[in-house]
């Protein structure tokens, strides 16, 4: 059922068209953008502007009117005195049409630069009202689904976003100026490798096989190492079959890269130097405002010196648990139960020592880091990709940078043994085997590749909607894409 308003634009539409007037017209050439138009010198001649009214305003015979992109809103002004046709052109237009205007510019009395309409030309008719305001739970699940409604009406979310496209400009541009190759790799996979996580699984009909949406890219990129590209990088739509939260998304946008010659304390040193380039582009200083549910507002100096400390460190000093002396999962389990910890995962018991820790990690240390750290020294059997320490074989030459309570990038040294990375995957398919959704999957391709030889290699990762999110103090990563993942609406 169409309302009153629709009803009344769709009158409008048949008016024009029987005017003989194009309501959608193929194209209009315009001498400027609304934000250029915006900068010009009064009295400037033959400007022609495009875009879509968001506000009219008529003061008798003289209207003045908002036009708006992503990047401006810009005033003109119709006058009945010069400009034909002027009462037709008001029983035409709506909020929410697309007109082109050309005439000269001024200034307002009100300090507001403006286009004196002289030619006017409509290009395309909005149907549909545009919502006034949004708020309340009901319209922010709206402004998910019909994101471009949010971009229309939402200074806010227009920012954000265009915010979102300048980080992976600068990333791209801060990798190339250290001379990294920006490559693609395939996002249908025989196996889900290169991350613990679950995929998502769909079917290749002309093969006839199962496929996998990739949850990284890392078995590929390290295949590049294998054929000669020393530093590589890709910015990679991915997808984890996991839960939804504040902080996760199901599909979402990793960098990922990788360094022939390098070890991970190479890495940490190009992962500040990356977020001190990007957040000193974005805001000129390297200060940042961030937002904690728990703790309230912070404002970091990023240049300030990051502190470093392990797993091991960390859990001593926040719950008096050295998991150094509990060498199994079940032992370990036993210690969390009897410090009364709930680790609130239902399947707890099939978890693998590594994803224990990681769990108990998240659990009682993680919403404590606020300050940019490196977590490093992870537990041999969670990073399953990683080289082994050389004093501590447990462990591994890892690390994780962690704001805000929040994981904003995950890097380690490269495990290049092949006889060694095929024992550990073999472990990981046992322990998926006795129910472990999280264990990763073992890859006999990715092995052959690394049998035919792998130099010392460092790689990292990061979400550009995490990084997104930390960066603009967002409570939900939600609005940090442009069209996030919603569940479909029964008829």
């Amino acid at each position: 059922m169409l309302s009153e308003q629709e009803i009344v634009r769709r009158e409008k539409l048949e008016k024009i068209s029987a005017a003989g007037i194009r309501a959608y017209p193929d194209r209009y050439e315009t001498t400027h953008t609304l934000a250029e138009a915006s900068k010009l010198e009064d009295a400037t001649e033959a400007v022609a502007v495009a875009g879509r009214l968001t506000a009219i305003r008529q003061i008798g015979r003289l209207t003045f009117a908002t036009l708006q992109d992503i990047h401006a809103k810009y005033q003109i002004c119709m006058k009945a005195d010069n400009l034909e046709k002027y009462d037709e052109i008001l029983s035409q237009i709506d909020i929410g049409d697309f007109i082109g205007v050309k005439g000269s510019t001024f200034t307002t009395k009100k300090n507001e630069k403006t286009l004196q309409v002289k030619q006017y030309t409509f290009l395309g008719k909005c149907l549909r009202p545009l919502p006034e305001k949004w708020h309340g739970l009901t319209d922010i699940e709206s402004r998910y689904r019909q994101r471009y409604l949010d971009l229309i009406v939402n200074p806010e979310t227009q920012q954000r976003m265009l915010f979102r496209t300048t980080v992976v400009r600068e990333v791209r541009r801060f990798l190339e100026d250290r001379s990294f190759i920006e490559v693609e790799t395939p996002v249908l996979q025989a196996q889900a490798s290169g991350a613990l996580a679950r995929p998502f699984k769909t079917h290749h009909n002309a093969l006839d096989a199962d496929f996998y949406l990739r949850i990284a890219p890392e078995t590929y990129l390290k295949r590049l190492i294998v054929g000669g590209f020393n530093h590589v990088f890709e910015i990679a739509r991915c997808f984890r079959n996991e839960g939804i939260g504040p902080n996760h998304l199901q599909e979402f946008t990793m960098v990922e890269g990788y360094s022939a010659y390098w070890n991970f304390q190479d890495n940490m040193k190009l992962m500040r130097e990356l977020m001190l380039h990007i957040v000193s582009k974005m805001s000129g200083n390297h200060v940042v405002v961030l937002e904690n549910s728990t703790s309230g507002k912070h404002t970091l100096d990023l240049s300030e010196e990051w502190e470093t400390v392990t797993f091991r460190e960390l859990l001593k000093r926040d719950i008096d648990l050295d998991i150094d002396q509990f060498p199994t999962a079940e032992l370990l389990l036993a210690e969390i139960k009897r410090l009364k910890i709930n680790l609130e995962e239902p399947n707890v018991h099939v978890l693998g020592r590594g994803n224990l820790i990681d769990l108990l990690y998240k659990r009682v240390s993680r919403p404590k880091l606020i300050k940019p750290t490196f977590l490093v020294s992870h537990p041999i059997d969670l990073s399953p990709l990683a080289r082994a320490n050389d004093n501590n074989p447990q462990l591994t030459d890892r690390f994780q940078v962690v704001v805000n309570g929040v994981e904003i990038v995950n890097a380690y040294s490269e495990l290049v043994d092949p006889i060694e990375q095929a024992k550990r995957l073999e472990l990981q398919a046992q322990a998926q085997k006795r129910g472990d959704q999280d264990a990763m999957v073992k890859e006999d391709d990715y092995v052959i590749a690394m049998e035919y030889g792998m130099p010392p290699i460092s790689g990292w990762g990061f979400g550009i909607e995490r990084l997104v999110q930390f960066l603009t103090a967002c409570e939900n990563i939600k609005d940090c894409v442009l069209f996030p993942l919603s569940k479909p609406k029964n008829d």
